[in-house]
């Protein structure tokens, strides 16, 4: 015993020099480090000393006279009628964009690697990361006026080919799956960035080899481009599996309404609505809380098994 806790401190310690030698050589890139460190600490970090408010009856016009109450918040949260609906829709449609839309950008990230015009290449690349700038504010404001009943150029379309209007942001029926097509349409380009800096890493000879054996573009897609980006799938799947209740709190708020509150009122728009506007400040958080331990259980999980399946974890 006395000398495995020797080995591990000496362990320790080596790694402590190894990373300091390594923080010296390569001082200027960790530097580049320094503003995203400073934006995860005041934005991320710091605030996290308001979780205590959900342990509390917050007292807002005087945070002095507020009360301990414990778990009691969550207590009321899961006894809420309300809020069973609302994990439901959270998960459906995070499940679906997660299913959907996750294979795009690496199936895309592949075709565009087979272009062979290269100005081409670089033209579709840049249409493709443009929606990505576009914030849902403006994406919405297009989206509604394409599906306006009346004279929404997508509506008109439907309507020549079916001879039905269909009322798209009012209808329970299509409101979750024009959600999904237009999360796809605006995150699909920017998630191909990862996918494409993966394949540039791609040893060029394993081509030629290939090519020499008589493997044609499609084999060697499979059989070098494939395997050699796993390891990147895996990571981008583990850091979205953890946002699995994060719906797309943006998207949803500039377009949803009343009348699909049914299917697309999610956690976080519940907690816009019971913090904001209704001032309940404890019950919000503690709403909000459950959503982050959730996502950091699935974090963990998902980076076990993708470790034990023989992939490379986010640690």
């Amino acid at each position: 015993m006395a000398e495995n806790k020797g080995t591990k401190k000496t362990d320790f310690k080596t790694r402590c020099q190894t990373t300091w030698k390594d923080m010296v050589k390569y001082r200027w890139l960790y530097f580049l480090l320094i503003p995203g460190i400073l934006f995860f600490a005041i934005f991320k970090y710091v605030p996290m000393g308001g979780l205590r408010i959900a342990f509390m009856d917050y007292n807002q016009y005087n945070p002095a006279k507020s009360t301990w109450v414990g778990l009691d918040q969550f207590v009321k949260l899961f006894s809420k009628a309300s809020f069973l609906p609302v994990l439901r829709n959270t998960v459906v449609i995070s499940l679906l964009k997660l299913i959907i839309g996750f294979p795009i950008p690496v199936i895309l990230a592949l075709m565009m690697n087979e272009m062979r015009s290269l100005k081409f290449k670089k033209v579709s690349q840049t249409l493709l990361y443009l929606p990505h700038f576009i914030s849902w504010v403006i994406l919405a404001g297009i989206i509604m006026t394409l599906l306006d009943p009346d004279n929404g150029l997508i509506t008109q379309l439907i309507y020549n080919l079916t001879g039905e209007r269909v009322m798209v942001l009012t209808s329970t029926k299509w409101f979750v799956p024009m959600l999904i097509v237009t999360d796809i349409y605006k995150g699909m380009g920017w998630g191909t960035i990862l996918y494409f800096a993966a394949i540039s890493g791609i040893d060029p000879q394993l081509y030629e080899a290939a090519s020499i054996d008589g493997a044609g573009k499609w084999k060697q897609m499979l059989n070098i481009t494939l395997p050699s980006i796993v390891p990147t799938i895996v990571v981008c799947f583990i850091m979205n599996c953890g946002n699995i209740l994060n719906a797309g709190f943006d998207q949803i708020f500039m377009l949803y309404t009343s009348h699909v509150y049914e299917v697309a009122d999610i956690i976080d728009t519940y907690v816009y609505r019971m913090g904001l506007i209704n001032s309940d400040y404890s019950f919000s958080t503690a709403a909000g809380m459950f959503k982050s331990v959730v996502a950091f259980i699935l974090i963990v999980f998902v980076n076990n098994v993708a470790k034990k399946t023989g992939n490379e974890g986010l640690y």
